[in-house]
């Protein structure tokens, strides 16, 4: 019996010796917050394929992130092997909805590793001067087609704001605050878009009106950011404001919104600023005015009236936005009632087609950049929303995975396992950023390459020059439709395919 006793005891000592260098390494949030056990979650993953293939589900079935989809950003941002081997696992044939990219003959080259003109970070600017057309005094070109959509503090911890901040500073891309305003996590280097809320967190009284004084103040204080964003609604909860239980407001929280701590803190519906179209331009020409930044709008797209008023009032006045951030339906870090995440704004195909179809018809989309989000993130999704007239892709759900994020859907609870969307100290501590900001960096350098190498398929040498007519979508029943048809328009910009 003595033997057992000494396995046993040996068996303890190894446990607590795993428990002791989970907690205190730094690479692995999972085991940082959950010694010993966290490592289940890597076993099942070493045979999570075989297991799903046989008893669960299958590579593509996951929701909103599919296990294919969520592996390649994962291995992207630990700068792993991306690749998978086999062939596609996907039913083409008999799909409906599925996006075929039509390659040309004569493809553009790509620069690969140990070649002169290879750039080890991708770099894929913007081909619009944002601000330019309308004459900001600080229009500038962003370096980048890839950016950080909004996530503010609050609902995102300091650990994972400082990480994502930190990779937009090494990957060159912007950064979207959030409508929680401003915070030192913001600070670390990367270059920032100032979202502004109807709570004008950063920028309000006491009582919660807007402050131009504060926003100014702000905007000179901080040179890093460098366009504001006047958020109308978002994907998740279009129609309904926002909420930061107050479980997730900590002092600093309260301190760099504004708020207090003994209640939820709510985001009104609508804005108090302003009231109809003509108000919110007059609103957004004097931020410009006081700031000399480019200011734009965000919204999911419900109703039609609105984007046609905008497009009037623009077309008739001396007054207009910069940019336009159309978020689809399906996009959604915040967290919403299920009627509202399921069933309110139209995806973000349908949803920007439509918008930039009215701004076309009165030839003002040249002097807008428009950018997209809501599950772009992921190469082919970019590639189409490119085709339909997008300038830059802000993604928010796939910068979360690539900083640790496992799909644990738990983003509205405070109890993310990760440390990313949860303000616990326990879990914060896990997330170590000095190792997630280099993930977040490769990710971004990563999609900039697999758009380049698609748009150099299609013969062109930047994805903004990838028309609708370069793609495909297979109807399910052997038949297939040009995405230029399924969608009835082409940017005007665009050069008649060869």
């Amino acid at each position: 019996m003595h033997w057992l006793l000494w396995i046993a005891v040996g068996f303890l000592v190894l446990l607590a010796a795993v428990a002791v260098y989970d907690v205190l390494q730094r690479k692995h949030a999972i085991l940082r917050v959950f010694p010993v056990i966290g490592h289940l979650r890597y076993i099942l993953e070493t045979f999570g394929p075989e297991l799903r293939q046989y008893i669960v589900t299958g590579n593509d079935e996951e929701r909103p992130f599919s296990r294919d989809q969520r592996s390649w950003i994962y291995a992207s941002a630990k700068k792993q092997n991306s690749y998978f081997g086999f062939g596609t696992d996907n039913e083409l044939e008999n799909v409906n909805n599925f996006l075929i990219i039509r390659h040309s003959a004569f493809p553009k080259h790509t620069p690969v590793r140990g070649q002169d003109d290879y750039d080890p970070l991708h770099p894929v600017p913007c081909l619009k001067v944002l601000g330019a057309a309308r004459g900001r005094t600080r229009a500038f070109r962003p370096p980048s087609v890839v950016n950080v959509s909004a996530m503010s503090y609050g609902s995102l911890s300091s650990a994972a704001v400082q990480a994502i901040n930190s990779g937009c500073a090494a990957a060159g891309c912007l950064h979207n605050t959030g409508e929680g305003g401003v915070s030192p996590h913001h600070l670390h280097g990367g270059d920032l878009v100032w979202q502004i809320g109807t709570g004008y967190f950063g920028c309000r009284t006491q009582d919660g009106a807007f402050d131009l004084d504060c926003l100014r103040q702000a905007v000179e204080k901080h040179d890093s950011i460098k366009a504001l964003e006047i958020k109308l609604s978002q994907g998740a909860k279009p129609g309904l404001g926002g909420v930061l239980p107050k479980s997730k407001i900590t002092a600093e929280i309260a301190e760099i919104r504004g708020i207090r701590r003994d209640r939820d803190c709510i985001s009104p519906a609508c804005h108090s600023a302003f009231s109809d179209v003509s108000s919110m331009l007059d609103f957004v020409e004097r931020l410009a005015s006081e700031t000399g930044l480019p200011v734009g709008i965000k919204s999911a797209v419900g109703q039609l009236p609105f984007w046609e008023e905008l497009a009037h009032l623009m077309d008739e006045t001396d007054r207009g936005v910069d940019f336009i951030t159309i978020d689809g339906g399906e996009g959604g870090t915040g967290a919403g009632p299920l009627a509202f995440t399921d069933h309110v704004a139209l995806p973000f195909k349908q949803a920007f087609a439509r918008v930039y179809s009215v701004f076309a018809e009165r030839g003002l989309a040249d002097d807008i950049v428009w950018n997209g989000s809501g599950k772009l993130g992921l190469p082919e999704n970019a590639m189409l929303a490119f085709a339909l007239g997008v300038d830059m892709v802000f993604v928010a759900r796939e910068a979360m995975i690539a900083v640790g994020c496992i799909q644990a859907q738990r983003c509205h609870t405070g109890g993310c396992p990760t440390g990313i969307a949860t303000q616990n100290a326990w879990k914060v501590r896990g997330l170590i950023p000095e190792d997630k900001g280099p993930r977040m960096k490769n990710y971004a350098v990563a999609l900039r390459y697999e758009l380049m190498r698609l748009a150099h398929a299609c013969g062109v040498d930047h994805p903004g020059e990838v028309t609708l007519d370069m793609l495909e979508i297979l109807d399910g029943h052997f038949g297939s439709r040009p995405a230029r048809e399924v969608f009835g328009y082409q940017p005007h910009w665009a050069d008649p395919p060869s």
